[in-house]
């Protein structure tokens, strides 16, 4: 691969990218509160990183591949935890408090 000035400020942008993704993901996954997410918007970036895909790895191999994989696995994570957190929370919302709680 060439180490042009594109190719360099593509391996700039996302290395900067996935720096700024990785404490929501890891907030996300820590916390497992995803409430303050937009369902739609998760749903939709899923899509839309879905079709594009189809055009990014039509591009020759590059930093553009590297920073498509990170969008996608990272909108999947977040669909994911979503979806299953979500449950969880209202699995627990059904459940009666524990007889020592109550009061």
């Amino acid at each position: 691969m060439d180490t042009t000035l594109p190719v360099l400020a593509g391996t700039v942008s996302t290395i900067v990218f996935v720096a700024s993704v990785l404490p929501m993901l890891r907030k996300a996954f820590r916390t497992r509160e995803l409430s303050s997410y937009s369902p739609g918007n998760i749903v939709l970036a899923n899509v839309g990183n879905t079709v594009h895909s189809v055009y990014v790895f039509a591009l020759p191999p590059g930093p553009i591949w590297v920073l498509h994989t990170f969008y996608l696995v990272s909108s999947a994570l977040m669909l994911h935890w979503y979806l299953r957190y979500r449950a969880a929370a209202r699995a627990d919302a059904g459940r009666p408090a524990a007889a020592g709680a109550q009061r």
